[in-house]
């Protein structure tokens, strides 16, 4: 498959991904300020931090590294052996489940069972959903391999909505359950989830008519199942290899992804309800992250994967995927800044009235706002972190990848100790700060290698950080505009919505006209700098405009 149609499929991945995603996610928005409001804190602590800290950590321990490694791979590959590599995710995942079940259960502090009952039964379920969700990896593999646009986020938002409906059907007829409620949600959404998965691929093996099925390199679902040769090696051992090497650094990236729920839930630096308020505003700070910046760096990820050689260096690899990568790199590394600008100056303004809507007077009083507004600014790093680490790690050879690890235990020590010390300065805004602060480093870090990667090229992708000083203005003009607003009318969210409003709509315009002039501006650059491509400037060829107009 040549860098054209990859890049075509990632557009499409990553913009029916957020379209898809945007849709669910409200939904789900909806229920979940539904159930708040007939929760304590304490519930919400427990569940959001403790018990989904060990969901995360095992499955994030048990398949990251794998997914990875199985996803670098070119298209010419034994694909049952890829397969038994994935199933190794499953043994484990129990490895992890019962380690950490067991330090949840006897290390740490137990609630009290009258305010949080049935503290033990949920990690044992939340424990095992993670199991049951490793039981799917296959699939979600085969599918992200294939670029399948619309599986994984129906499959996931799907899950998702149930998950939230049950929740809240339980919490009104069945609030003395506890958290047999949020536990038996959380198995209920991983077995949905892997079920998506399994149905789609038999209804698709099982139609002979289906083009997609023709593309596919199985032919029955049994091929998907662990093999046994004499011929070949039970694994590739170079994804082997390569998965060691993420396992590494997923470790640590972990830590550095989930910091500051280990230091709560390890070190006690906040209490169940301080904790459990700090992490709804954590999700709702998150939202647009999730909905807009994951979609992108998963998507993205793929593609440059898939058209650069790994361990390469820029000179080697063909020109024109280079050039495709370059221009699709500084398009990213733009539309991200623009994004995390507008989220940080109007998130900054509107957090106390998103809180209130969210949650009620338990969020947007006390630090529920300053904490929102802190997050805002995480956000612009996280969004310009998405983008340089999704090419940074796809075009690392294993032996960057394995001293970058090296970093990446500096960075973990380093995030732990300064979480600590700010939680005890400034409280729960301290863990905001020292994400800021390790996210600025690993942006140096990716920004670092990518300029290095080019230097020999005559591509300057990082030019997509620069913006002009008439938007660089304009942004400045909001945020003061805004600001001014909300302290002069704190108490009348409806008139600092109306005077904030007309400067949205002229924030708005230049963002609008930067999205319609994406492709052209990028499609020139691969002219001037690539005098081979010259068929490129033909309206006819130029997928580049195409494919970001379109998408």
């Amino acid at each position: 498959m040549g860098s054209r149609e990859v890049l075509g499929q990632a557009a499409r991945l990553a913009s029916s991904g957020l379209l898809l995603q945007v849709l669910f996610r409200l939904i789900t928005f909806v229920l979940n300020a539904f159930i708040l409001r007939f929760l304590s804190k304490e519930i919400v602590g427990i569940v959001n931090v403790r018990l989904t800290l060990l969901y995360s950590t095992t499955v994030f321990l048990a398949r990251e590294a794998f997914r990875r490694a199985c996803l670098s791979g070119g298209a010419q590959r034994d694909w049952n052996q890829t397969f038994n590599l994935l199933w190794l995710t499953v043994p484990l995942g129990m490895f992890w489940s019962l380690l950490l079940g067991w330090v949840w259960l006897q290390l740490l502090e137990v609630p009290d069972p009258n305010a949080v009952p049935h503290y033990g039964s949920g990690v044992v379920l939340f424990g095992l959903s993670a199991v049951v969700e490793l039981l799917g990896e296959p699939f979600w593999v085969l599918a992200q391999a294939q670029m399948f646009v619309k599986l994984k986020v129906i499959a996931e938002s799907l899950s998702v909505i149930l998950k939230s409906v049950l929740t809240a059907f339980l919490v009104l007829w069945s609030p003395h359950w506890g958290l047999y409620i949020f536990s038996l949600a959380q198995l209920f959404y991983t077995a949905v989830l892997v079920l998506c998965y399994v149905i789609y691929f038999t209804k698709l093996l099982g139609s002979s008519e289906s083009t997609k099925q023709q593309t596919l390199p199985v032919s029955r679902m049994t091929d998907m199942l662990p093999s046994i040769t004499r011929s070949r090696a039970f694994v590739n051992w170079k994804e082997a290899k390569l998965t060691w090497s993420f396992f590494k650094q997923s470790f640590l990236k972990q830590i550095l992804t989930e910091g500051e729920r280990y230091v709560m839930t390890f070190l006690n630096v906040l209490n169940f309800g301080d904790q459990g308020v700090y992490d709804i505003v954590n999700n709702l700070g998150s939202l647009v992250a999730r909905l807009i910046f994951q979609p992108i760096e998963e998507s993205f990820y793929i593609f440059f994967a898939k058209v650069l050689e790994r361990g390469k260096d820029a000179t080697l690899q063909k020109q024109e995927d280079m050039a495709v990568a370059a221009t699709v790199l500084e398009s990213l590394l733009k539309l991200a800044l623009l994004a995390g600008l507008t989220i940080t100056i109007f998130g900054f303004a509107y957090s106390q009235l998103a809180l209130d809507i969210y949650g009620g007077v338990m969020l947007s009083s006390g630090s529920g706002p300053v904490l929102l507004r802190s997050y805002c600014l995480y956000v612009l790093l996280l969004a310009i972190n998405g983008v340089t680490e999704c090419f940074t790690f796809a075009a690392m050879s294993k032996e960057e990848v394995d001293r970058y690890n090296f970093t990446m235990l500096a960075l973990s020590s380093s995030f732990l100790v300064l979480s600590y010390l700010l939680t005890q300065w400034c409280g729960s805004v301290g863990f905001i700060l020292a994400n800021c602060f390790n996210m600025g480093i690993r942006i140096t870090q990716s920004l670092c290698f990518i300029h290095r990667y080019y230097r020999k090229s005559p591509h300057r992708p990082l030019v997509g950080l620069c913006l002009s000083p008439a938007l660089l203005g304009a942004f400045a003009l909001s945020g003061g505009i805004t600001g001014i607003s909300e302290v002069r009318l704190p108490a009348a969210f409806t008139l600092h919505d109306f005077a904030s409003c007309p400067l949205s709509l002229a924030l708005g315009s230049p963002f609008l006209l930067f999205l319609n002039q994406l492709g052209k501006c990028r499609e020139t650059l691969v002219c001037e700098h690539n005098s081979f491509q010259k068929h490129a400037c033909n309206p006819k060829h130029s997928y580049i405009k195409a494919n970001f107009r379109n998408h």
